[in-house]
């Protein structure tokens, strides 16, 4: 591509979301020479493939990604490993020995055999 062309598309993110008030996802990037026509472009590449009831079309220039300084920033500071559900895998074989445990009809029929006698 020439430095013309280079100057003339722009960069462009697609999101878009199934539903009305749904999730909105990151679909794909494109080049485009202005936003319309990259609207235009991912209702295109829409309608060939899936539905969609939203589509989002943002320069990438005005997607703003963390810096390596911000992103050792959401690193835990405290120990509340508590919160997290991967402490609690043992509960599932404490459930199944509990469930096998559980008296059966027979043998609570069998303490009112042993009472009458």
């Amino acid at each position: 591509m020439t430095n013309e062309g280079r100057n003339f598309y722009q960069e462009f993110e697609v999101f878009s979301s199934k539903t009305d008030g749904g999730q909105v996802q990151h679909q794909f990037s494109l080049l485009a020479p202005n936003e319309e026509i990259a609207l235009v472009m991912a209702q295109e590449n829409f309608m060939r493939r899936e539905p969609a009831a939203d589509i989002w079309v943002v320069k990438r220039s005005h997607v703003r990604k963390m810096t390596q300084e911000e992103k050792e920033s959401l690193q835990r500071l405290d120990n509340k490993e508590y919160r997290t559900t991967k402490g609690y895998g043992y509960l599932r074989k404490k459930w199944r020995e509990y469930e096998q445990n559980i008296l059966d009809e027979k043998e609570i029929m069998s303490w009112g055999e042993d009472k009458q006698k």
